[in-house]
């Protein structure tokens, strides 16, 4: 099947040994894929731009600036030509905040994320909208999600917010974990604070906080499946009693399973359809679709390298630094201990600061990120 364009402008770079074209690629793809969530199709002009900044002729904020003056330029303006604007604006942007280090675990970073996304683009971009909604889905057969009342948004973001932070993820295996992020980000999507935009803000504020947990969100299953992930979120958060239908988590949380644990289930729309047509029925249930066995699939939360898994194993649910490590794992030779167990550890994303904007902080103190604690827990089961 011949593949969209803009997944032949970026695989040839994903596939690069060069670790700065691939991140780069990771971030254009995620961008212009989440795009397709709203039937949006980014224009060529920002293909080639999007190519300049991947080979490093030009910087994001360059891209950008070259993306708005490209548009001011425009006199001429069709419905056509305005959702081209948009995704190729909201593209740009998207590439931006998940090529940046920063985040913070708040509302007021969620909407900020919808500020910078749909600024001058959407008439209330970050802003809590003010009325009710209800959206036709295809996967329900035109039916809507009950979704969040305009007068409890900012509470209901903040409630779920507060119970995140609160969360306790020390003791869980790989499973918990995905039931438990797939069932805190189908809330946070329900609530849909925002008049337009809400599942490419969910998305990006997602990735950055897996990220900030140690996960390598470095993929393009969110730029392929960007559809699927939609579509998972309307499912999880459906109930019609009167018509037998329940809340189905299961397909949002296999779209984690592969996102976070690198399996390989097979991810269709139409499994999810709500009364399939009747050449559909054989395939519309997902315990139907041929899946590989465990065996065969990578799972990323372990590592083969004996070195992480002795740091892994020493820290568990404590903090140490630098010196107290070391003399836990009986290490006299710094540069050895810094090259081969923190620095792999650290960028697998197992391990991580106590205060990462401040690496020589005198009190800083490394510990286990959430995927770590996830393998500590695993380890220690074996014992």
């Amino acid at each position: 099947m011949r593949k969209k364009p803009s997944e032949l402008d970026f695989e040839e770079y994903i596939r690069q040994v060069e670790p700065a074209k691939r991140e780069k690629s990771y971030a254009w793809s995620t961008a212009i894929g989440l795009q397709q969530v709203d039937g949006l199709t980014p224009s060529d002009y920002l293909l080639e731009v999007a190519k300049k900044n991947i080979e490093g002729k030009i910087s994001l904020n360059k891209a950008q600036s070259l993306i708005d003056s490209y548009y001011e330029s425009k006199t001429e303006r069709t419905d056509d030509k305005d959702e081209t604007e948009e995704a190729d604006k909201v593209s740009v942007r998207t590439a931006q905040i998940l090529s940046e280090k920063a985040f913070s675990f708040s509302p007021f970073f969620f909407t900020a994320i919808h500020k910078r996304l749909f600024d001058r683009i959407l008439k209330h971009a970050g802003e809590i909208r003010k009325y009710n909604i209800s959206k036709k889905e295809w996967v329900l057969n035109g039916d809507s999600v009950m979704y969040g009342a305009s007068y409890e948004l900012r509470m209901a973001l903040d409630y779920d917010f507060e119970r995140e932070c609160e969360f306790n993820y020390s003791n869980l295996s790989m499973d918990e974990i995905v039931r438990h992020l797939s069932s805190f980000v189908s809330r946070l999507w329900q609530i849909h604070a925002f008049g337009e935009g809400n599942t490419r803000t969910t998305a990006v504020f997602t990735i950055k906080y897996l990220r900030s947990m140690g996960f390598k969100v470095g993929n393009d299953i969110f730029a392929k499946n960007s559809w699927y992930f939609r579509n998972a979120l309307v499912r999880a958060n459906y109930k019609n009693v009167r018509k037998g239908i329940q809340q189905e988590p299961e397909y949002l949380e296999k779209f984690f399973r592969n996102l976070l644990m690198g399996e390989h289930n097979e991810l269709k729309n139409r499994y999810m359809l709500i009364n399939p047509p009747k050449e559909w029925k054989k395939l519309s249930r997902p315990e139907q679709v041929p899946e590989q066995v465990p065996e065969q699939v990578p799972n990323k939360l372990y590592s083969d390298t004996p070195l992480v898994i002795d740091l892994i194993k020493v820290i568990g649910p404590q903090e140490f630094s630098i010196s107290q490590l070391m003399k836990l794992l009986k290490l006299k030779h710094r540069p050895n201990f810094l090259e081969y167990h923190l620095k792999p550890s650290v960028q697998n994303g197992f391990v991580c600061m106590k205060y990462p904007d401040s690496p020589h902080h005198p009190r800083q103190k490394y510990l286990l990120t959430v995927k770590g604690l996830a393998l500590y827990n695993e380890l220690t089961k074996k014992l």
